[in-house]
């Protein structure tokens, strides 16, 4: 089983400004939790034990949230604030371990992982969770990041979580090309290449990659390798090509719904589509948008 999870939270969140100035723009709030917490519960529920978390020296409060604030605790249970203290001791299960690493040069996505090479070592598979994009999953048994463990245990291919976008919108992202036909929602297909914000009409596909990945520790020894490539950067996309040749990647089609909370709208469409449903406020919510929508 897959156990491990990297999530790079070192960036500097320039979209997110002026909100990110002061606070890691993962740490901004959907109704009543910091993003990068819906992050690492998805993770927890796919069974990942470990969490491995590339940050940056500014990035201080994302440890903080999930390590134990022992003062705070004290004085909700001296107040009898049972409730709050509950949902504090549960932000994560105590089988779950989260281990922080820097990464001391923003050299891009394809460094961050780098770093947490010395954790995950090159000798097992590990999951990647960009924090920017949130991934619902309501409704569904199991989780898209639980389908692509299991589309890896059965197949051995690293996968890459991939979303059907409108084909007048493909350019936008990083699009791949299959082997074979579109998989339908919760199946994988193998990649053949992949093309990072193709001309429009040029696109092999409309399948977009969102921001989860599936990869072997091999994968390490190839990131050490990769010459930086677009923005100066070293490119996670680049050493996936690079692993391609060397073993299968799939493109695992997902079956829930994806939130970009890199900007500000995508923050907002993420707080109405969970708080709608949120059990202590989702009644309360609703009565606020009907009153709007009667005002509009």
């Amino acid at each position: 089983m897959i156990r491990k999870a990297v999530l790079p939270v070192a960036g500097f969140g320039t979209r997110c400004l002026p909100a990110s100035k002061a606070i890691p723009k993962e740490m901004i709030t959907i109704v009543d939790k910091p993003v990068i917490q819906y992050v690492v519960q998805e993770a927890v529920k796919a069974g990942i034990k470990e969490i491995v978390l590339v940050t940056h020296s500014s990035k201080s409060a994302i440890e903080n949230h999930f390590d134990k604030h022992f003062e705070l605790e004290t004085q909700l249970e001296a107040k009898g604030k049972q409730e709050l203290l509950n949902e504090l001791r549960n932000i994560i299960p105590d089988d779950v371990s989260i281990i922080s690493v820097r990464q001391p040069e923003a050299l891009g996505l394809g460094h961050a992982i780098l770093c947490a090479r010395p954790v995950i070592g090159d000798s097992e598979p590990f999951a990647v969770l960009l924090p920017d994009v949130l991934v619902d999953d309501e409704g569904m048994t199991r989780n898209d990041l639980g389908g692509m463990i299991d589309a890896h245990e059965q197949t051995g291919a690293a996968q890459i979580m991939v979303q059907n976008v409108p084909a007048e919108v493909a350019y936008k992202y990083g699009i791949v090309a299959l082997e074979g036909d579109t998989p339908e929602a919760g199946k994988s297909e193998k990649i053949t290449g992949m093309v990072e914000k193709p001309e429009a009409g040029t696109e092999p596909s409309t399948l977009a990659v969102i921001g989860r990945y599936l990869l072997p520790g091999s994968i390490f020894p190839v990131l050490a390798e990769t010459r930086p490539g677009a923005g100066n950067e070293i490119q996670l996309t680049d050493a996936i090509d690079t692993l391609r040749g060397k073993q299968d990647v799939a493109a695992y089609r997902m079956e829930g719904e994806t939130f970009d909370c890199g900007h500000q709208l995508g923050y907002l469409e993420a707080t109405l589509s969970f708080a709608r449903r949120h059990p202590k406020y989702g009644e309360g919510f609703r009565e606020l948008l009907k009153r709007y929508q009667s005002e509009a």
